[in-house]
């Protein structure tokens, strides 16, 4: 049974880590993932697994979302935590995602979204309408809370799509 509450885990790394390159602030790290800074319920995650021997206590636990605690390191070595954490660190509040839906966009296509489109001509507000659409095309797997990389690839294939449409 847990013991260790996520206000000593906090108290803990606040002393102990800066949050420069982290995704989340210390002010926010209660209720938002620490490597992809989502607001989310939060896990205890072991930095040494249970499995391995790793204590119950605020050195050996960080604060990650379900994705981000499947995705962990479990490993015997403390170090690669805090370098995975570190690794994926970014600048605003909930893009994580939609940067990794980028990355698989990459990997899909062998190119960077966009790449063919005008984007100097196209309005903002044109650029929402088109993503509101795509979107409403894409579905969220069952208990993720979100869409996956995969998905935002595609979302952003079709939104490519339909200003390469508009201008044939």
């Amino acid at each position: 049974m847990p013991t260790t509450k996520c206000k000593d885990i906090i108290d803990y790394w606040v002393r102990r880590e800066d949050e420069c390159g982290l995704s989340v602030d210390w002010a926010e790290a209660h209720e938002r993932c620490w490597r992809c800074g989502y607001k989310s319920v939060l896990h205890r995650c072991h930095i040494i697994p249970d499995s391995m021997g790793g204590p119950d206590e605020p050195s050996n636990l960080v604060l990650l979302c379900n994705r981000c605690h499947r995705e962990a390191p479990n490993v015997n070595d403390p170090r690669f935590m805090w370098i995975w954490i570190r690794a994926y660190g970014t600048s605003f509040y909930d893009t994580f995602w939609w940067i990794r839906g980028y990355e698989e966009f990459e990997k899909m296509f062998k190119r960077k979204p966009f790449a063919n489109v005008d984007t100097q001509s196209i309005s903002q507000e044109d650029i929402k309408a088109a993503m509101q659409i795509a979107i409403q095309s894409a579905t969220i797997h069952f208990g993720e809370g979100r869409m996956n990389p995969a998905t935002i690839a595609c979302v952003l294939y079709q939104v490519e799509e339909a200003f390469l449409n508009k201008g044939t």
